[in-house]
């Protein structure tokens, strides 16, 4: 019997307030492939603690393997230590950026043990079935992550600008590159006919968008919009006899963010904008049109990622589940009678902002202690006052593995 437990826990922000809203549902299995990639039958016990690792800024910069980050996973999986990969980074789907980093880190690493930051969206089946506008990427890369995730009426901005370019004049230079990928819309984009016009049920942004000025013009037209039908305005709008002014009060699309990084580490030597950074942009407008918090006005919105408890809480779950699959237990119960309970995870990430507060907040439902080690290889510069203290702070991923498994040394 597969493990039962809640994994999706979504939690909507809002500049009034930070009350979680919980959506559970069950956790199944849904990768068929797993390869049990750390066991034998002469290999070391599985111990009572394992590891998250962040990808960029951690194992890679950019494109690029980080120097000891081989060593790090190869060391683990030898010692059959336990880990996942936790990324707020996307924009592919899972079973493709885990074959691209198992070539650059010289480490086999299989979906089993990786969570991305739009990973969660798989388990919205009520959107499924419905039209759905999928935001960031390149090309139509997220949308093609959408369908294999079971959704199956997914657009993108580009198709919208493709059919309809005076919605967003200051992109027609760039057409032909929409055209070699944009698809035909399941409905025309009619005015005066709303019965019949595009509906949008769902927003989702998948990766950081790439073209802002396009997105956010989009975006803007459906949360103004009648129900998510293009063309159309709200008549509850700016109503200061309805909650949040009538806005996002007429049906509109739920909106939904699946990365709060503002900063990134690249290859560049400072950190980039992420899609944090988009989303704070696109509040800017928001607020710029509705009034926004003087006049009461919030931008209702759903945000996941690190360092979120909804998140974290998805991860440990992976952790388990791919811990029990090491032991070759679908069943966490008969799992933990052979190896014990998991007691430790250590997070390791290059952004205080993002992995160090994740793990420091986190609060594990399962009771395990989550204890967060910062590296210098990313986001943060060394020498620097993170915003959030790390139990550790290291030089690399190396240097993270090696105080860790000193520390349980200790604790022995």
């Amino acid at each position: 019997m597969a493990l039962q437990s809640p994994i999706l826990s979504f939690l909507r922000l809002s500049s009034h307030s930070r009350s979680p809203i919980l959506q559970f549902r069950p956790f199944l299995t849904r990768n068929h492939h797993r390869r049990h990639l750390q066991t034998s039958s002469t290999s070391p016990p599985i111990p009572d603690y394992a590891f998250a690792f962040d990808i960029d800024g951690v194992l890679v910069r950019s494109s690029d393997p980080l120097p000891r980050a081989h060593k790090a996973l190869s060391y683990l999986q030898s010692q059959n230590i336990p880990f996942i990969l936790l990324t707020n980074g996307g924009g592919k789907h899972e079973s493709e950026r885990v074959e691209e980093l198992s070539k650059k880190l010289k480490v086999p690493l299989d979906t089993s043990m990786f969570v991305q930051s739009h990973t969660p969206f798989e388990e919205l089946d009520e959107y499924k079935d419905k039209t759905i506008l999928v935001v960031g990427g390149d090309e139509d890369k997220c949308r093609r992550v959408a369908e294999r995730y079971g959704f199956k009426s997914v657009i993108t901005p580009g198709d919208i600008l493709t059919a309809h370019p005076s919605i967003w004049p200051f992109s027609q230079q760039f057409l032909p590159y929409y055209a070699s990928f944009s698809r035909p819309l399941p409905r025309p984009i009619l005015p005066n006919d709303p019965t019949n016009s595009l509906q949008i049920s769902a927003v989702f942004i998948y990766n950081d968008p790439r073209d802002w000025g396009l997105d956010i013009q989009v975006l803007k037209d459906l949360l103004l919009s009648r129900a998510g039908i293009f063309g159309t305005l709200s008549s509850k709008n700016n109503n200061p006899e309805l909650p949040n002014r009538g806005f996002q009060r007429d049906g509109q699309p739920p909106l939904f963010f699946s990365n709060p990084d503002l900063l990134w580490a690249a290859a560049y030597h400072l950190p980039r904008l992420g899609q944090g950074g988009f989303r704070e942009a696109l509040e800017g407008v928001w607020a710029a049109i509705t009034g926004g918090p003087r006049m009461g006005v919030e931008l209702e919105k759903t945000v996941i990622g690190k360092p979120f408890q909804a998140t974290f809480e998805f991860a440990e779950r992976k952790l388990l589940t791919h811990r029990a699959d090491l032991v070759r237990e679908q069943e966490l119960g008969r799992a933990e009678q052979k190896v014990g309970r998991l007691k430790r995870v250590y997070m390791v990430g290059d952004n205080p902002a993002s992995d160090i507060r994740g793990g420091n907040t986190f609060k594990s439902p399962r009771g395990m202690e989550w204890v967060s080690v910062l590296v210098g290889t990313g986001v943060h510069v060394p020498g620097s006052e993170p915003e959030w203290a790390p139990r550790a702070e290291v030089g690399d991923v190396w240097d993270a593995v090696r105080w860790a498994v000193g520390e349980e040394k200790m604790k022995m």
